[in-house]
């Protein structure tokens, strides 16, 4: 089961840069591109398990800090000549505040 969870307003996010919001199921990564637009990736590199959330934002990709892999942040692909994909969680802005989509575990009887 899916569930939105207000994240806050869009202005929190600077502009070509991220906030973490931290789940059950790991930290995903926030990110807001300089046209305004929100995608939200785990917080990983799929190389080295770097953090995302601390790279560089440009155009609506990220730069890993660790060893510079780039990310498409609409798919989690990483960019030939790299290789590897990070889970993209679904993301949104509505009225200027961000929403993001997180799986909630179902309950065990």
């Amino acid at each position: 089961m899916t569930q939105w969870i207000e994240i806050g307003a869009l202005t929190d996010i600077p502009r070509l840069g991220s906030r973490v919001v931290r789940t059950p199921g790991g930290n995903i990564a926030v990110f807001r591109t300089e046209s305004d637009e929100v995608f939200a990736l785990d917080d990983r590199c799929p190389h080295k398990g770097g953090p995302l959330s601390q790279g560089i934002v440009h155009n609506k990709r990220v730069t890993c800090p660790l060893h510079n892999f780039v990310i498409e942040l609409a798919s989690g692909q990483a960019v030939a000549p790299d290789e590897g994909c990070t889970h993209t969680h679904p993301a949104k802005v509505e009225n200027g505040v961000v929403w993001l989509s997180v799986r909630q575990a179902a309950a065990v009887s």
